[in-house]
């Protein structure tokens, strides 16, 4: 596959080659990368410790340390435009297309390896607070972490409003013996913040699907029939559930990837690592495909609901209307304007009728009632 990237890559020029050529100075390299905002914090880390510097560093004086005293370099960048991008890739020797895939964002979880480097893609989710769940409510939010790590170096593009790897990056730097393991340490401490932050979600979702399905089976409804869920707002959850298990579901195999099979950047003793990851990732993606067969599930009760509410509704009405033939049915009878009617001159003929109408209706409502019809 790396092989046929490569040859793709000679082919046909990358959009980073072609602006190297025709665009005016967009990628030039001798601009500092420090300066720019994409450039959340660069350090270098030798023996599992921050080297301190007299100001901020930009990536290259990073890379000039490291290749002068040794260690790695770990730098962290927001959003960053290919403009941003272009320096940086070119002093770390990335590949072209890691690098448009980094910069575009929008990617599917998966793991690339290239000559010297590996590419990862993570899909991060948080879920979004909110007092009720409605048919137009956010359950979560997505976000992309980018990991290019090589041998003495560490980079990550971040997409996405949440998701700051600060904190991160201070606990690993209070667990010196860990980041002494170099950027593969780093790699196993992102891969297993983003799985725990789908642990979290997934307990979160849990609890609006319990909310949904308490609503959908309560108890008390008149008839039986739960008339207050609307079918959207289990229809929207169920969309953000698929958004959900699009970043669980593609990650799954990079993991195994990375805790079985042996890769000359990742660390033996970290490799082992990655196994509980990947048991944790395989836990929450059983836990999502449960979410969508159980909301299916709902969503089906609901429906079923529904029409039993509508057939709740006809039958009554078909009821009242049987109960209103019967004097429908008198009143019309003597509404027609025959001569010789022998009621018609009887003095006790109208509560007769009156009375004999009245009791029918009365039978009637009885009957229907008894069977569950009113």
């Amino acid at each position: 596959m790396s092989m046929i990237r490569d040859l793709r890559a000679v082919v046909r020029p990358s959009r980073v080659s072609l602006r190297k050529e025709t665009g005016p100075s967009s990628y030039d390299t001798t601009r500092d990368p420090a300066t720019s905002s994409a450039v959340v914090d660069c350090a270098v880390y030798r023996d599992g410790r921050r080297v301190t510097s007299a100001g901020p560093l930009s990536p290259q004086e990073a890379m000039r340390l490291v290749r002068r005293d040794g260690g790695f370099a770990w730098i962290g960048l927001h959003e960053p435009t290919e403009a941003e991008f272009a320096g940086i890739a070119t002093e770390f020797g990335l590949h072209p297309l890691a690098v448009e895939d980094a910069v575009q964002a929008h990617q599917r979880p998966k793991l690339e390896r290239y000559d010297d480097s590996l590419f990862t893609v993570f899909k991060t989710i948080h879920y979004v607070e909110h007092d009720r769940l409605t048919a137009n409510s956010e359950v979560v939010e997505t976000g992309e972490v980018m990991c290019f790590t090589g041998r003495d170096f560490f980079i990550t593009v971040r997409h996405g409003g949440k998701g700051s790897l600060r904190a991160l990056r201070h606990r690993l730097q209070d667990d010196p013996e860990l980041l002494a393991k170099g950027p593969s340490a780093v790699l196993h401490a992102i891969a297993d913040h983003v799985v725990d932050g789908y642990i979290a979600v997934a307990d979160a979702v849990q609890d609006d699907i319990d909310e949904v399905e308490t609503e959908v089976f309560s108890p008390g409804r008149k008839g039986g029939v739960s008339r207050g869920v609307d079918s959207a707002r289990i229809y929207q959850l169920k969309r953000e559930v698929l958004e959900f298990k699009r970043a669980v579901a593609p990650l799954l195999r990079p993991m195994q990837l990375l805790s079985e099979r042996p890769m000359r950047l990742i660390d033996p003793d970290i490799q082992k690592y990655f196994r509980d990851v990947a048991d944790h990732l395989a836990r929450v993606q059983e836990q999502v495909l449960g979410f969508d067969e159980l909301l299916n599930s709902i969503l089906q009760a609901n429906l079923a609901q529904a029409s039993v509410a509508q057939n709740e509704d006809m039958r009554k009405i078909t009821a009242w209307a049987a109960i209103i033939a019967v004097p429908t049915m008198v009143t019309g009878v003597y509404g027609m304007n025959f001569d010789y009617m022998p009621e018609l001159h009887w003095k006790y003929g109208y509560p007769l009728v009156l009375s004999v109408t009245v009791a029918m209706c009365v039978g009637i409502h009885r009957v229907l009632k008894r069977n569950g019809w009113l």
